[in-house]
């Protein structure tokens, strides 16, 4: 397993995580509601960076 790897993995279970606790209708406010929905879109951009990251490293082995 390499570096993207464990990170994307890091990613998706504290996205689960976040997605349980979002599902499981114990969240008191909408404010907290908002803060975990906000938490959740952040680490999908960072998976994107992560990827983007992955593809460009990729193409530039394949290059050189």
């Amino acid at each position: 397993m390499n570096y993207h790897e464990v990170l994307l993995k890091q990613i998706d279970e504290k996205v689960q995580q976040l997605l349980g606790a979002v599902c499981s209708n114990k969240i008191a406010t909408f404010e907290e509601y908002k803060y975990l929905c906000g938490e959740i879109q952040g680490l999908y951009v960072a998976r994107g960076y992560i990827l983007d990251l992955k593809d460009q490293m990729e193409q530039y082995d394949d290059d050189n």
